[in-house]
């Protein structure tokens, strides 16, 4: 059986990520006849030789129209090797907030430049939400190498200025790739280019197919938050009372010690469920109900964890935020936070820093972060919650901030200090 990759684009605008990823759908043959068909016909109308690969993402008309892609679409793609859930973010600053969409589960991001402009604001802005994201995996796609006549030197030059910026972020050399393609032309995407031969590395499907994708942790602390509560109360099951939802993270059998959160319920785990039969052991991305050997007063919104291993119930909160929204982010403003499957009123009790994302370097205490921002807060909430350090436990370490008025999403936060 293939393993999953999650991976994500990003890069400036023209950089060629419409055209990457189409590429990459034709070469991995994971477009239909018709699609193909419709894409040919598209590029006659606009006067091309050959099928514009960026029409096979760019869906709608739109975004075609404009030549833009403007929101995070997702692609599914196979080899024999391995299955991908690609997510294809836009380039504009303005939806830099798109990125943290995209990159929020990512395994592996794909970062593009062009050959001809190198390492540009936007791409240290991307590198640094990505580093805060922490997404293990980069990989520099210096794209448009045909445009530089396939110049070694322009690649040296690009790949070292980004390896060193990604090391400044906190990424090891070894996580970091700098490939040389050309969508357009399909250098070094799915097979070697006969025009870099001085470029010995994989393609980057190759690249891709075998970049090695950590598990769960097995030994990761278990964290269950409780989406529905199931008492089907039939003559069947007149007393069953289950607890549904996904497992974040670690892994729970029956005995287990677990205590409900955040009014620290200690009980053990009776029986685990599932729509094939129950199970003696289920881990991380698990879909289960989960029997508990006593009748307590569980909702949804609680969180199940590992007795021995316990989040932090807490109703302060220092946190990064990536502030996605045009109105600024001020001390005294009155939020929502939604955590797992549990919202609380919450107030901004103070904005210790903003990050630069240019200068890799911390401004303390900002009058506020506007659009784009990542910045790092302290928040009360009305009631206290379980949470976890984002870079322990993403899942149970991550959380959006929500406007009460009209329920906009305007950060997406990250639970601890992911910048100095």
């Amino acid at each position: 059986m293939s393993s999953l990759l999650r991976l994500a684009t990003a890069g400036s605008v023209d950089d060629g990520k419409s055209t990457l990823v189409g590429r990459l759908l034709f070469d991995t043959k994971s477009v239909l006849a018709d699609q193909l068909d419709a894409v040919t016909r598209a590029s006659v109308d606009r006067g091309l030789s050959t099928p514009d690969l960026s029409l096979l993402v760019d869906g709608l008309r739109s975004e075609r129209e404009q030549g833009i892609t403007i929101d995070v679409a997702y692609r599914y793609f196979a080899t024999p090797r391995r299955s991908f859930v690609l997510a294809d973010t836009p380039g504009h600053v303005q939806y830099t907030r798109n990125t943290v969409t995209g990159a929020s589960t990512a395994q592996l991001a794909v970062l593009l430049v062009d050959a001809r402009k190198g390492v540009i604001e936007q791409t240290r802005r991307h590198a640094a939400v990505l580093a805060l994201l922490g997404v293990p995996h980069l990989v520099l796609a210096v794209n448009k190498i045909d445009l530089v006549g396939y110049d070694e030197a322009t690649f040296a030059v690009i790949a070292e200025e980004f390896a060193a910026h990604a090391a400044s972020l906190g990424y090891p050399r070894g996580s970091v790739l700098s490939i040389p393609v050309s969508a357009l032309q399909g250098d070094n995407v799915a097979t070697p280019s006969e025009q870099t031969p001085w470029y010995s590395g994989p393609t980057l499907l190759e690249h891709l197919e075998t970049v090695p994708v950590a598990p769960d942790p097995h030994d990761a602390a278990f964290r269950f938050p409780v989406q529905y509560v199931i008492r089907p109360r039939t003559p069947e099951y007149p007393d069953y009372r289950g607890y549904a939802g996904q497992i974040a993270a670690g892994t729970i059998r029956p005995g287990d010690e677990v205590v409900v959160l955040p009014r620290g319920l200690r009980t053990r785990v009776e029986r685990i469920d599932t729509a094939d039969g129950p199970l003696e052991e289920a881990g991380a991305g698990t879909s289960v109900t989960v029997l508990l050997a006593d009748d307590l007063d569980i909702s949804r919104g609680d969180l199940i964890a590992a007795a021995d291993r316990q989040p932090t119930v807490t109703d302060q909160i220092t946190a990064t935020l990536c502030w996605l929204s045009s109105k600024p982010l001020v001390p005294g403003s009155k939020l929502l936070v939604k955590h797992g499957a549990r919202t609380v009123q919450a107030l901004v009790q103070e904005i210790t820093a903003r990050f630069d994302e240019q200068t890799l370097s911390s401004v303390d205490g900002p009058d506020s972060l506007e659009l784009n921002d990542i910045g790092r807060v302290i928040l009360r909430t009305s009631e206290e919650i379980p949470v976890d350090d984002y870079g322990t436990s993403p899942r149970t370490g991550a959380f959006l901030v929500i406007d009460p008025k009209d329920g906009d999403t305007l950060a997406a936060g990250m639970v601890g200090e992911r910048f100095a």
